[in-house]
């Protein structure tokens, strides 16, 4: 029992520094599109096969044949596809193209409709239908997006069309790379998966995007932006939270992921001047609160 609450806290602590992480790692990428004029489909190619690289190396040099082991059998082999390439990479890149269009705050919150994915996933399983504590997460869920893109006029859009769309679809590679790989992350390492993940998507978006064609003159300020988005935003942040996945279940993880929208909130709004209004709020309440409804109420 008690080695079981340990897991559970260390899962918690995982989750939580993962999703910090990831909102640190977004205001890093906010910086570089408004002040350093970068583009998503330069820098999320550059950060996924760089965070490949370096796990991957290391992982063969620890062990070749563990890090080489889910392309022995077929079906880890076509999980590992799934996962990493149309759940972790092009989260990476949807999330990326919804910073460029908004902020980090806006697509960190918007990202975090990814529960409520994961609750239709769930019910459409079981055979279910929501229950009255789901169904009134569901409606927060909705209000909260709501507020953040209208602030209380629903005559216009606070913020593009654009962002909107790719935002939601973000949440629904969030949802794919949650839900998904649950026989896969119990018999592999998680950073290992990682390391495959972003190489593949690396590579792929490296030859789709070509970004040794934009005109960009990297100088001390984008190098360690880069740094920082490949260390903080790829090697750290996935490794902790998927561990904590893998210890906690996706929908308790989802809420000490909430770290992220906050930490990018703030830093955006504190550091680049991102505004931040009472509608924020509210809308980041309403999300909040329906995390907390959905990690902690009981089943019907």
């Amino acid at each position: 029992m008690q080695q079981s609450k340990n897991s559970r806290a260390l899962g918690a602590i995982l989750s939580l520094t993962g999703g910090a992480m990831w909102g640190i790692s977004g205001t890093v990428g906010q910086y570089l599109f408004t002040r350093k004029g970068l583009s998503a489909l330069w820098l999320t190619p550059i950060r996924l096969f760089l965070a490949g690289v370096i796990l991957l190396v290391y992982h063969l040099l620890k062990n070749r044949k563990a890090a080489l082991a889910p392309w022995r059998e077929k079906r880890d082999a076509i999980d590992l596809v799934i996962y990493g390439l149309a759940g972790v990479s092009f989260c990476q890149l949807l999330y990326f193209s919804t910073i460029q269009l908004s902020s980090a705050g806006v697509a960190t919150i918007l990202q975090d409709l990814s529960p409520i994915m994961i609750l239709a996933c769930g019910c459409i399983a079981a055979k279910r239908r929501p229950n009255h504590t789901e169904v009134i997460s569901i409606a927060l869920a909705l209000a909260g997006v709501l507020l953040l893109v209208t602030h209380g006029r629903l005559d216009s859009l606070a913020i593009s069309p654009a962002a909107l769309a790719v935002g939601v679809l973000c949440a629904g590679t969030v949802t794919l790379y949650n839900v998904y790989p649950k026989r896969l992350l119990s018999r592999h390492p998680v950073s290992m998966l990682q390391g495959w993940s972003f190489l593949m998507g690396g590579a792929l978006m490296l030859v789709l995007f070509r970004p040794w064609e934009y005109s960009v003159v990297i100088d001390l300020e984008i190098a360690l932006g880069i740094a920082a988005v490949v260390i903080i935003g790829n090697l750290l942040a996935f490794t902790c939270y998927m561990n904590g996945v893998r210890m906690i279940g996706p929908g308790k993880a989802c809420l000490y992921g909430f770290a992220e929208p906050v930490a990018a909130a703030a830093l955006s709004s504190l550091w680049l001047g991102s505004p931040f209004t009472w509608w924020d709020a509210a809308g980041f309440a309403c999300v909040f609160v329906m995390l907390v409804m959905l990690s902690f109420g009981k089943s019907e």
